[in-house]
């Protein structure tokens, strides 16, 4: 966290600062971590929302895709 607000990698982060942080959780390894970091980055953003609330029936509505618009 304090590498990201003080902006020491650059990339997206270092360009939206102040950064807070909104969910975290322990993986037993680092592999592991990063899976789950490159899962929820291709989440939408009304998924993430629902997963930093904790609102477990949402993030199980908005991954079956029920909430999608017709984009066509």
């Amino acid at each position: 966290m304090a590498q990201h607000a003080i902006a020491s990698f650059g990339g997206y982060t270092a360009r939206r600062r102040p950064i807070e942080l909104v969910f975290s959780q322990e993986f037993g390894t680092r592999a592991e971590a990063l899976s789950a970091e490159f899962q929820i980055k291709g989440w939408t953003r009304r998924k993430k929302e629902a997963l930093i609330k904790q609102d477990w029936q949402a993030l199980k509505h908005f991954a079956k895709g029920k909430h999608k618009q017709n984009r066509g």
